[in-house]
């Protein structure tokens, strides 16, 4: 399978979760090889990124990257758009520090790429495949990895919360499955702690418009849930973003029980660490048929600052 990049740039504004302003994306294509590489705006110019397991410096709210000179936050749906829309490699200008929460799903990250399309590349895709069987826990929530040709996951979730519980799902994660069954899905919160959290000046861009808020019985927003078990897809769709920061395409079947983005970022980090047992690099093969024509190669991106 060719490698794959953006046919046009799109751009898009939107509340930052954070700092409740208006921040800015501007999506770009890139050439082969190039992966998943953002251009941090400021004042004085831009700072280039490349996600790492290394490169993730806060979990706690949402995915947070940085290098120490700079950070963009939120990332999480929008890698989760780009890895389970198949793109490999994409130029992502952020102005503002952090990604748009748009609705707290990735749906309109989804139309961003489809208003922009794919592009094939004359280059295989490269993925990092599991070949051995591993497990990562960390008090009772675990992620475990075994071989599979794809990315595939069985996805449990559990909350002492009446209206959530224990909900699962198992998917195989492909553009037209991203893009049906967990794309719509709503970041979620509890009423406690959105109260805490701008009380002391954190999640200002949080409200009902952009997540799944719940008292101790109910859920406040008025148009309810967009599927029954949208707690556990929304925790998948973080997955499939969290996972997209190894600086390499993932392929394996996952199982992984009640995980957020501090124990992805974990699991990932010891994965780098023994990427040599148990990861392998494949070079997927390019049908004749899948090459692009050599006018439509890109430039090479920008190198990094």
């Amino acid at each position: 399978m060719s490698q794959t990049t953006i046919h046009r740039s799109v751009r898009c504004t939107g509340i930052g979760l954070h700092s409740g302003k208006q921040v800015e994306m501007v999506l770009r294509p890139a050439a082969e090889d190039t992966g998943i590489l953002f251009s941090l705006r400021n004042g004085s110019g831009s700072t280039f990124l490349t996600p790492a397991p290394s490169l993730v410096v806060e979990t706690s709210l949402a995915t947070v990257l940085g290098d120490g000179r700079e950070t963009v936050a939120t990332v999480e749906h929008l890698l989760a758009t780009i890895n389970g829309m198949g793109i490999d490699n994409i130029h992502i200008e952020v102005s503002g520090k952090e990604v748009p929460i748009m609705d707290g799903s990735a749906a309109s990250f989804v139309y961003l790429l489809k208003q922009a399309g794919v592009r094939k590349l004359n280059k295989p895709r490269k993925v990092m495949a599991v070949k051995k069987a591993m497990e990562f826990e960390q008090d009772g929530k675990y992620i475990k990895a075994r071989p599979y040709d794809g990315l595939r996951l069985d996805y449990t979730i559990e909350f002492a919360h009446p209206l959530i519980g224990r909900q699962h799902m198992s998917l195989e994660i492909t553009p037209e499955n991203f893009a049906q069954h967990l794309a719509k899905a709503r970041t979620f919160g509890f009423l406690k702690e959105v109260d805490y959290l701008h009380a002391n000046g954190l999640a200002l861009g949080g409200s009902l418009d952009n997540a799944v808020v719940l008292d101790e019985y109910n859920i406040l927003n008025a148009e309810g849930l967009r599927f029954d078990d949208e707690f556990v897809r929304h925790k998948m769709l973080d997955f499939v973003g969290d996972i997209a920061t190894f600086g390499a395409r993932l392929q394996g079947h996952f199982e992984v029980f009640a995980s957020g983005h501090a124990l992805n970022n974990a699991f990932l980090r010891h994965l780098d660490e023994n990427r040599d047992l148990y990861l392998e690099e494949k070079v997927e093969s390019v049908p004749a048929m899948e090459k692009a024509p050599a006018r439509e190669q890109l430039r090479p991106a920008p190198a990094v600052a």
